[in-house]
């Protein structure tokens, strides 16, 4: 079997490759302060075609959050792709996603447990967006029951230099 060549949509993927600092702010409910947090991330590729980006945030009870992204890019479905999982979470967050007109910001669309705690699903999204080279922002949103956005979270990373 030969070796597809990289797209143009996996050398995009290479810009994230490096070690990162991670600045976040979550927002926990209506009635409660933002959540801040710090932490790491150490993106690496996996051939020429995935990276494997491995997190660590700092939680407000002194532990600690480890999470796994991975990401790729599918030419046949013609979307990047990949997952994300954390060590406070049981759920497999599978992404299917692209990029937008001005080659900056991708956005993955996902699906999993939602804020009511009822056992339903609500669409997310998280939107990686390229500020420069070495400062890049993460946003989460979900997608509420008249179907807008509410953002939840904002996290920056800057390269480590």
């Amino acid at each position: 079997m030969q070796t597809p060549e990289p797209q143009a949509e996996h050398l995009w993927l290479h810009q994230l490759v490096g070690e990162w600092s991670i600045e976040s702010e979550c927002i926990m409910g209506p009635d409660q302060p933002p959540m801040k947090t710090r932490g790491r991330e150490i993106v690496r590729t996996l051939g020429k075609f995935w990276t494997i980006g491995d997190g660590v945030l700092d939680t407000p009870d002194g532990g600690s959050c480890d999470s796994i992204m991975t990401l790729g890019y599918d030419p046949q479905t013609k979307r990047f792709v990949g997952s994300f999982i954390a060590s406070v979470m049981t759920h497999l967050w599978p992404y299917h996603g692209s990029l937008d007109a001005s080659g900056k910001i991708l956005t993955l669309d996902s699906e999993g447990p939602s804020f009511a705690g009822d056992g339903t699903m609500a669409k997310y999204q998280d939107i990686i967006e390229f500020v420069s080279p070495d400062h890049r922002t993460l946003t989460a949103r979900v997608q509420s029951a008249d179907g807008t956005w509410q953002q939840f979270m904002t996290s920056h990373y800057r390269r480590k230099q």
